[in-house]
């Protein structure tokens, strides 16, 4: 009888031994496997652990806000920035106040810090949080504050001017999330609701509906304003860079410090991150404008896995003829499709056999009313794609199949008392770890490569540009990004060393002094 105890008690400790063996591997695997999941991947999984959240009333069903509100404002965080000390002479860091200088008489402000609010959308448990560029544009310090009230330091993993949209990271675990949506079956005259914190007034929640889809506006990319960001512009005729626009345009009351919330659906699907509104007071008039989430997941998967936008371009440049005037101009009695009036040498479209007069009437079988139905179509692929595009010649119509091409990469010829979060947005790059191939070419065995150098930052200011491989910090070898977390928290005397090779293969050694 003793021994058929002892051989039980043995066989059963083995059997707990066993398990907590095999969910210690479970969850080693899992971590490691959930490092590697995209954002959209996460999301998958996340609803696919917690169905009850996935079964919400249909988006074109009633007019009760309730649960899609109790759903969207949990995830929806209030960002607060930081930015440098500025003279005395009225300039400032805060974008607020640039958009409304008028309202202070341009009067002397007193040198110090200066500070600005907007909003944000928690999309994946593990921190990450989409909102605008302009909302963190040079910021040194991003605070976030959940709708429970819990604060955080966030640090810039990328930003995309092009399309307004910036990635940012708190350190933190089983988040609220909004799920994400399809921006493509958003019908105008849809409920909407816009989630955010206008005027500070956190978790705030109005309604609209949609007034229309892929408006341009002409605000992103402003040749004349570039280094003012735009929570609230007049609508005017701006001179353009690269700016992509394909707006959802609704109602529902948006305000300064709404720029990066939510717009979700009656189901609680986000479907827009709130941008913009056309205003003559730089308050809400009725116009308010959200960027498609479609469009924002690949922006914002490229940002997580390459530091920055892997953009695919057609290559050709054209008259949108939906404009009276440039159709005029083009002789084109044609009143929708893009007048392509030149070509890029090498380019997709010139390879595709795409000719200059051609009109584009169609991109993968559906009409081009104007030039933001290809524009944010081609902005959701990678070079390397290809596109369907129909143009009208002589008449006839006819079906290319375009190959994208990659744009040429832009190359430009802190106390111990600040945190990592704080010094690693003052340092103004994106990061990813080397490949083995870059590792070959500039014989090193790690480092990171530099994928983005954003406006104002250390990188920018002493010329480290996009491309170039960082070894270490402060004598640290860096393989990650969270080396560098490691090494930028260990300053001597304010300063920071950062070394390298250019991506010309010449070494640098560059010392900053952190303010």
């Amino acid at each position: 009888m003793r021994n058929n105890m002892r051989k039980f008690g043995l066989t059963l400790l083995t059997a707990f031994a066993g398990g907590a063996l095999a969910l210690g591997a479970y969850k080693f695997a899992e971590n490691k496997y959930d490092q590697n999941l995209s954002i959209e991947d996460k999301q998958k999984v996340y609803f696919a652990s917690n169905p009850e959240k996935s079964n919400l009333v249909s988006s074109a069903g009633t007019a009760d806000f309730t649960q899609a509100a109790a759903e969207a404002t949990p995830a929806v965080v209030y960002i607060r920035t930081t930015y440098a000390s500025k003279s005395s002479d009225g300039g400032s860091g805060d974008p607020f106040e640039q958009m409304f200088g008028q309202m202070f008489g341009g009067r002397m402000r007193p040198q110090g810090p200066q500070m600005a609010s907007g909003s944000g959308v928690i999309i994946s448990p593990d921190g990450y949080i989409v909102t605008n560029n302009h909302v963190v544009a040079k910021a040194e310090k991003i605070q976030i504050v959940t709708n429970d009230h819990r604060s955080f330091e966030a640090k810039v993993i990328g930003t995309d001017p092009n399309t307004d949209l910036a990635l940012i990271k708190v350190n933190a675990t089983n988040l609220p999330i909004v799920k994400l949506g399809n921006s493509d079956a958003v019908k105008v005259g849809e409920w909407v609701l816009a989630v955010g914190n206008p005027f500070k007034l956190n978790s705030t929640v109005t309604a609209g509906i949609v007034s229309a889809k892929g408006r341009s506006i002409g605000i992103i990319g402003r040749e004349d304003d570039e280094d003012s960001p735009y929570p609230v512009r007049q609508q005017e005729t701006p001179t353009l860079k690269k700016g992509i626009e394909s707006f959802i345009q609704t109602d529902a009351a948006i305000n300064p410090g709404n720029s990066g919330g939510a717009l979700v659906n009656t189901a609680g699907e986000l479907i827009g991150i709130n941008a913009a509104i056309a205003s003559h007071t730089g308050s809400y008039e009725g116009y308010g404008f959200a960027i498609p989430i479609n469009l924002a997941k690949k922006v914002l998967n490229d940002i997580k896995k390459y530091g920055s936008v892997k953009r695919g371009y057609v290559g050709i440049g054209f008259a949108d003829l939906s404009d009276p005037d440039a159709a005029k101009q083009v002789n084109s009695d044609k009143t929708n499709g893009l007048y392509v009036n030149s070509l890029v040498a090498g380019g997709g479209a010139e390879q595709a056999g795409i000719k200059q007069g051609d009109i584009i009437t169609k991109v993968e079988g559906n009409t081009v009313y104007e030039s933001s139905d290809l524009q944010e179509r081609v902005a959701r692929l990678q070079p390397g794609d290809k596109i369907n595009l129909t143009v009208l010649r002589n008449g006839a119509e006819k079906n290319f199949s375009v190959t994208l091409k990659a744009d040429a990469p832009a190359n430009k010829t802190a106390a111990n008392s600040k945190s990592a979060s704080e010094l690693f947005n003052k340092l103004g790059a994106s990061f990813q770890p080397l490949n083995a191939q870059q590792k070959s070419k500039y014989r090193v065995n790690g480092g990171v490569v530099v994928t983005q150098v954003r406006r104002g930052g250390l990188f920018d200011d002493t010329e480290i540009p996009t491309g170039s491989i960082i070894t270490s910090i402060n004598r640290q070898p860096v393989n990650s990004v969270e080396d560098i977390d490691k090494a930028i928290t260990n300053l001597k005397n304010g300063r920071l060393v950062i070394s390298g090779y250019y991506p010309d293969g010449g070494s640098f050694n560059n010392m900053f002094e952190v303010q």
